[in-house]
């Protein structure tokens, strides 16, 4: 009799790592909801005003809602070099993260159009363009030092960040354990790296707004 393998479940470290990933992200994404709402209460305080839009909408808020994108460019626009290319480390590697397991678990349903990529008769691993990424996105970085181009090369730097760490038991063990037991400190790293990310970004902002206010003081 054939007995049916029971499903592995996440350990203790993993729930606990995912917690603190989800916790933070959603912590940097409040930050940012929080400015955009301030904006929405001081538009809700002006349509006080006796004057009223066309269409019978709240002029402010209408004003508001259309400006809000704008908002948003402009605030990316005016925060700092590291400010940015922090964020766009972060974005670019969760979202990388998140992608590169949902592609492979397409691949070993066989849903989808992804396919392992093979030469010959070798596996190409998803590490090995995660490292040639990392190498061009650091090394131009490095050899051109320029601000505004590191903000940009941060993405693809944190999408060949994320690919590797996402195979980063395969590394340590020199053997494809991704799907195993021993798999699992992949996705321990990778949510780890997410949580020190979002910490790092919300500590950026943090001091940001304090040399701010002491400046104002």
């Amino acid at each position: 009799m054939l007995l049916r393998r029971r499903p592995r479940r996440p350990s203790v470290r993993t729930r606990g790592l995912a917690v603190a990933a989800g916790l933070a992200t959603v912590a940097v994404v409040a930050a940012e909801a929080a400015h955009l709402r301030s904006r929405w209460r001081a538009a809700a305080r002006a349509d006080d005003a006796p004057a009223a839009a066309a269409d019978g909408a709240p002029p402010a808020i209408a004003e508001t809602a259309r400006e809000t994108m704008h908002v948003l460019v402009a605030g990316h626009r005016a925060a700092t070099a590291n400010e940015t290319a922090l964020l766009h480390l972060f974005l670019s590697f969760g979202a990388t993260f998140a992608a590169a397991r949902a592609v492979t678990h397409s691949i070993r349903r066989g849903v989808g159009p992804a396919r392992n990529v093979r030469v010959g008769d070798r596996h190409i691993h998803h590490f090995v363009p995660g490292i040639l990424l990392a190498l061009l996105a650091g090394g131009a970085s490095i050899g051109m030092r320029h601000e505004t181009l590191d903000a940009w090369l941060a993405v693809p730097f944190g999408v060949g960040a994320a690919l590797v760490v996402d195979e980063t038991a395969l590394l340590i063990e020199l053997s494809d354990v991704y799907w195993s037991d021993r798999g699992v400190l992949s996705i321990d790293v990778g949510l780890g790296a997410t949580t020190a990310l979002a910490c790092l970004a919300l500590v950026v902002r943090v001091v940001r707004r304090g040399e701010q206010a002491v400046g104002a003081a």
